[in-house]
């Protein structure tokens, strides 16, 4: 019987640890500090949206820049390398823009992109040529509707005067990407 109790509490010990051992999502763990440290605070809701806002942003900026940077790289099509490149100049001043406002509300960022963000670009490191453009621009169209869907609602919804300014002021660029994305997108498709 005593071997059979230590045994379990050995497992259940090895079980937290491993439990505590696992890092979290960024964007999660990032909105869970903005969250302890607005907690009971009269702001507590207003940061709590905000901060959903600037984390989930945050990880997609990131992404954009890492993935403008590898079509760049590993794109055939001339289009491509050019939307590559607008998406590393626009999104990381929209990136810049983003922490300097974070740093002024109080609101802690993600130090690296969200799961779903890296997954994306693991997926399309291991594309090359054509497999790696039309996959690319595919994302970049639904991505950037995505985008503009939160970017909208955010201009729309937040309750911080700056973080609905910064949404509206970057939302036309997100709807000039998005529009680029579909020329190329469809240009890529038509040469089947």
């Amino acid at each position: 019987m005593k071997k059979i109790t230590s045994t379990g509490l050995i497992a259940l010990a090895l079980l937290f640890g491993f439990s505590c051992n696992q890092k979290k999502e960024p964007v999660e763990e990032a909105q869970e500090a903005n969250e302890r440290a607005f907690e009971d605070t009269p702001q507590e809701e207003t940061k709590d949206d905000l901060s959903e806002f600037m984390t989930k942003a945050a990880s997609g900026g990131m992404m954009e820049v890492e993935l403008g940077k590898l079509a760049q790289q590993k794109g055939q099509h001339a289009d491509v390398k050019n939307f590559g490149q607008m998406m590393v100049t626009d999104h990381t001043k929209a990136n810049d823009e983003l922490k300097a406002l974070a740093a002024a509300k109080g609101i802690m960022l993600p130090d690296s992109m969200g799961s779903d963000h890296m997954d994306h670009v693991r997926n399309l490191r291991d594309k090359t040529g054509a497999d790696f453009d039309k996959a690319y621009m595919n994302l970049m169209v639904d991505d950037h509707k995505d985008d503009i869907d939160e970017f909208e609602e955010a201009a729309r919804d937040l309750h911080d005067a700056d973080a609905k300014a910064f949404a509206s002021k970057t939302l036309p660029v997100l709807q000039k990407h998005h529009e680029r994305a579909k020329q190329i997108k469809d240009m890529l498709d038509k040469q089947k």
